[in-house]
């Protein structure tokens, strides 16, 4: 089946195509093809690879309040309105270590006939009992060429751009952070008296779940003001040196506090939690998921709204000689909750509380 691209995507590559083309001369030490070639090589694997990074931004904030609207693609600064909030953070750290964690797996899968494995290392004693060998995925490769491809989004030099720089940055950290080590035995009647070694990618959902580790420990950019408030570029560069100065270059970073996510924003693209779908129960719920409810709900001044809706599936199915299998139609009912508007006698009742309280 064809692969559905979200449409900021489309645009996404089609901006990087055009901030890169009039340029016309890529470093040949940081590319290794020059003009349109070099885009229509990768494309294909940069548009997957921010793909599946909006896809694990989905699912990492699928109960939040904030569930990765489609307000939240467009990655260039260029209009001057782009938010550097916490989430948007990971935003970009996610969809650069999805273009990073393709590339470099369609590199080592042959996909591309200027690279493959990254075999520089084998042969080398790599520890006790093992040396490097097999077929390492090549993430110098795949850090490179993503690095051209979703760092050209940042043309301006502004501590917003700066900002989003080091989060593109932080997602390719996390690609190769989460990297593991494999290994196959050698030896007699298989004693494993030595093993050969290689690195290989994570699955992409390790990789989400520790860049969201990421996002809910991420720091705040404190800028010195009275530096900034003073208008002399150098006095600016400085503070925004000294504010980075104190940055780990694995963490998140960003500039804004969130807006409140439980309202409605149409300037901002956001939806609010109304209308929201939560859960209340089922099996193997984590304790966030548990939470749903009261989070996207209760704490939002919504109440949660049962509904049921009926499903006719096909069950009690038997295999017939030969060679039929017939089942019966059964109805289920399933149970969902959602998150609607209080009463309005409900409502009311609630401010009159309130204004007791603060007569009080």
């Amino acid at each position: 089946a064809a692969m559905k691209i979200h449409q900021p995507f489309i645009s996404i590559i089609f901006g990087i195509y055009y901030n890169l083309i009039p340029a016309w001369s890529w470093s040949v030490n940081n590319f290794l093809m020059t003009g349109p070639k070099a885009y229509l090589t990768y494309s294909s694997s940069v548009a997957a690879g921010a793909q599946s990074g909006i896809e694990e931004c989905k699912y990492q904030f699928a109960w939040d309040r904030w569930n990765c609207p489609e307000s939240a693609l467009q990655l260039s600064t260029h209009n001057g309105l782009r938010s550097a909030t916490r989430e948007t953070s990971f935003v970009h750290a996610i969809s650069s270590a999805g273009v990073m964690f393709t590339l470099t797996r369609n590199c080592s899968m042959g996909d591309f006939d200027n690279c493959g494995c990254d075999d520089s290392r084998n042969g080398q004693f790599g520890g006790r009992g093992w040396i490097w060998g097999g077929c390492s995925e090549n993430v110098e490769f795949g850090e490179r060429i993503s690095k051209q491809f979703v760092d050209a989004l940042e043309t301006g030099q502004d501590v917003r751009a700066l900002t989003n720089l080091h989060n593109n940055e932080a997602g390719r950290t996390a690609v190769k952070a989460t990297m593991k080590r494999a290994c196959k035995c050698h030896g007699v009647s298989g004693s494993c008296s030595i093993q050969t070694c290689w690195l290989q990618l994570a699955e992409f959902r390790e990789i989400g779940n520790y860049l969201k580790v990421k996002h809910d420990q991420a720091q705040k950019l404190e800028m010195d003001k009275r530096r900034m408030r003073a208008g002399n570029s150098a006095d600016i560069r400085g503070a925004i040196a000294e504010a980075f100065g104190m940055v780990t270059p694995t963490e998140l970073i960003y500039l804004e506090n969130s807006p409140d996510y439980c309202v409605r924003n149409i300037s901002l693209g956001l939806h609010g939690t109304e209308g929201r779908e939560c859960l209340q129960s089922g099996k193997n719920l984590s304790q966030w998921e548990k939470r749903s409810c009261k989070r996207l709900c209760t704490e939002c001044g919504l109440r949660v709204e049962e509904k049921r809706t009926e499903i006719i599936s096909s069950c009690n199915c038997k295999f017939h000689w030969c060679c039929t299998v017939k089942c019966e139609q059964c109805l289920q009912v399933v149970t969902k909750h959602y998150c609607s508007k209080r009463e309005r006698h409900t409502l009311l009742n609630n401010t009159k509380r309130k204004h007791r309280f603060q007569r009080r």
